[in-house]
């Protein structure tokens, strides 16, 4: 990516996660039918709180997260954060909560992504096909149980 796109990608993230914070999270995707929420971990490098827009599928288990970075070759960073976090935030509209990230992988990420990413959102394949990586999954679990 030139410095030019990671620059414009870090604006955009910037005004997207102020419009979710300002907005508390209504009109986050621009349709009913894709589910964004608000994702807040410490930075694997600073520690610092690094927030991002993530689209999310609600499961029995908590909300499962997918790092396809838009097809980029790499795991976008903030799944990279996640990766390192003993727990992360989350805001859903206007609800907050502390979560435990567990990264699904394996035979559980293959099931995952077949039967509850793609099937939900097979638009999604095209980014696993551009990126020509295997993309992240990773079920953020309430720590208090209540993901409603």
């Amino acid at each position: 990516m030139s410095t030019h796109s990671r620059a414009m990608t870090r604006t955009g993230n910037r005004i997207g996660v102020w419009m979710y914070r300002a907005l508390g999270g209504r009109l986050s995707s621009g349709s009913r039918s894709v589910t964004v929420l608000l994702l807040t971990s410490p930075g694997r490098r600073t520690g610092r709180p690094r927030s991002t827009c993530v689209r999310y599928l609600k499961t029995a288990d908590g909300f499962v997260v997918w790092g396809t970075g838009s097809g980029a070759p790499h795991d976008p960073d903030w799944f990279k954060n996640l990766r390192a976090a003993p727990t992360a935030q989350v805001q859903i509209r206007d609800r907050h909560l502390r979560v435990w990230p567990h990264e699904v992988t394996g035979p559980d990420r293959d099931a995952m992504w077949r039967d509850v990413v793609l099937a939900a959102a097979p638009e999604v394949a095209k980014y696993a096909t551009k990126a020509g990586r295997t993309i992240p999954i990773a079920v953020l679990v309430p720590i208090d149980g209540n993901s409603g």
